[in-house]
């Protein structure tokens, strides 16, 4: 393993340990319970009259070897869910490509060893 990719690997760990709060990722019936960075990304999405719209998505930063649902390790797919707890508050975000013919999700290095999931909030429940 060359330098570059130990100090990746160095980054990825002390973002996990130092930047990240528990979220909960839902499929269907299944969920597990994965630290997270939350982040943004800014997208410009064609209207399909010749223009473009910004949209900024809320995005989870979350280890690829985290994210296992059933005993398996998967990957983001539109419609899963990122339930977070702020401020008193739980927020459902529904995970969501942010234009047509886009993903949502891509990898966030060079490796594949963290996802950035992208999402749009669909619920927010006071506790």
């Amino acid at each position: 393993m060359n330098m570059l990719a130990n100090a990746a690997d160095w980054l990825t760990e002390q973002r996990h340990e130092h930047l990240t709060d528990a979220v909960t990722y839902w499929r269907g019936g299944a969920s597990v319970e994965v630290s997270a960075t939350v982040g943004s990304s800014e997208h410009d999405v064609h209207d399909g009259f010749g223009g473009s719209i910004r949209v900024e998505t809320r995005d989870y930063l979350i280890r690829t070897e985290d994210l296992i649902l059933d005993d398996e390790r998967t990957l983001p797919v539109s419609g899963d869910q990122v339930v977070e707890v702020i401020d008193g508050t739980e927020v459902t975000y529904e995970v969501a490509a942010p234009g047509q013919n886009e993903p949502c999700f891509r990898y966030s290095d060079s490796r594949r060893k963290t996802l950035r999931i992208h999402t749009k909030n669909i619920d927010e429940v006071e506790l």
